[in-house]
């Protein structure tokens, strides 16, 4: 196959409807910003539109800096993804060694019905992927190794739906294998319980809860429109505003709603944050942290900054034992 004809697989997540840039989400996205500008915000229908499509947060430096990325990560997917563990291994072997388990029943729930089975496995795969991509983006702020890569991320200083594809690469083969290990593990736990009646609810191949929440503006999280829920909700759901104050480089939000579709785990891990009326957010890093758009930097500087962080233990476990006593006393 040539080269050319690679190209059309680069931009497939745009008609995609398990993808976040589906298109049809980005319409409605276009949508839900236009209705909330107009309605809530006042905004005449021409400001609203200009608003929307501002030249200056789709243009900017930042901006161009996440479409290239888009680009050189798709590119590594394609040759990079195949060689990753796949949901259907993890799920393969955890099935079979379930059967080795003495005291499990194989079969236990097969005889509920099969709404019910349906329906508690859609809502389970939605709330296991959900928790397992919170808790590995929680460790990615509390852990120096991996915030040397997810900073990457949080480099850009402007936002648009392209910019969830700001990652590197290093960080999209954790989410990937994430998946994998969480999507895995709960289909052989159903299958082995619930018998092969398991299946999900879906809207276009889609979860439902997951398409409820591509429908529901999940683009705008990374946006300059500052959409917010009631504080109850955001009790239980991340809004738009509360994603964009994660970015905000404003000391009272650092370590803040790291949550993706639920608020309800940064609730109970006491890092919920409440979005705020009016809120004027900036974005980005220092500059001696990431840049923004220098696309050699932003590849390149995860590399050095984890090289930096792995010789800081190893000279502390140096002087560490430097210090130590030997069992001999000399």
């Amino acid at each position: 196959m040539e080269i050319f004809e690679y190209i059309p697989t680069l931009f497939l997540d745009f008609v995609n409807p398990k993808k976040r840039v589906f298109w049809g989400y980005l319409l409605l996205t276009i949508v839900l910003a236009l209705l909330w500008l107009v309605c809530v915000r006042r905004r005449k229908l021409g400001v609203a539109l200009s608003e929307i499509f501002d030249r200056k947060v789709f243009f900017s430096a930042s901006a161009r800096a996440d479409y290239k990325i888009f680009l050189i990560n798709r590119v590594f997917t394609l040759f990079v993804s195949p060689l990753l563990i796949s949901q259907l291994a993890v799920a393969t072997a955890l099935f079979y060694a379930l059967h080795s388990v003495e005291f499990l029943q194989k079969g236990l729930f097969a005889s509920s019905p099969v709404a019910l089975i349906v329906g508690l496995f859609t809502l389970t795969i939605f709330m296991v992927d959900d928790y397992t991509k919170f808790l590995l983006h929680r460790w990615m702020h509390v852990w120096p190794l991996l915030w040397s890569i997810h900073k990457v991320h949080h480099s850009a200083e402007t936002m648009t739906p392209i910019t969830v594809y700001r990652v590197h690469p290093l960080e999209g083969i954790l989410y990937a294998m994430r998946s994998a290990v969480a999507q895995g593990v709960t289909m052989a736990v159903f299958l082995f319980f619930f018998g092969e009646a398991i299946d999900l609810v879906t809207v276009v191949g889609v979860n439902v809860l997951s398409f409820v929440f591509h429908v529901t503006g999940s683009n705008l999280r990374h946006s300059h429109i500052s959409i917010r829920y009631w504080a109850w909700l955001e009790h239980l759901l991340i809004s738009p505003a509360q994603h964009q104050v994660h970015h905000s480089i404003a000391r009272r939000h650092h370590d803040k709603n790291f949550g993706v579709a639920l608020a309800v785990w940064d609730w109970l891990y006491g890092s919920l944050h409440l979005s705020e009326k009016d809120q004027k957010l900036t974005y980005g890093l220092q500059p001696d942290e990431a840049s923004a758009s220098n696309i050699v930097d932003i590849y390149k500087r995860p590399f050095i900054d984890m090289g930096k962080v792995i010789m800081r233990r190893i000279n502390r476990a140096r002087r560490y034992f430097s210090r130590t006593p030997s069992p001999s006393g000399k």
